[in-house]
């Protein structure tokens, strides 16, 4: 029997075996067994995202032009 763990982005299935042996580090992860509630598991990612600070693009580097040395 299989159990399918998800943690709001991503969804794996993993043997039910190996799901109670690790149950910890599943939720060290943040994956938890998949139900019928997975819009409120999306709602809690959405506002741990709605924290973060905006990416801001860098800026390209100025590219320097070598002197050519007259012989």
């Amino acid at each position: 029997m299989f159990v399918k763990l998800t943690n709001g982005k991503k969804t794996i299935t993993r043997s039910k075996e190996q799901y109670e042996a690790n149950i910890k580090t599943f939720e060290l992860r943040g994956f938890k067994p998949l139900e019928n509630n997975l819009k409120e598991n999306i709602k809690e990612v959405d506002k741990t995202f709605e924290n973060e600070a905006k990416v801001i693009p860098l800026k390209k580097k100025r590219k320097t032009r070598k002197k050519k040395w007259k012989t």
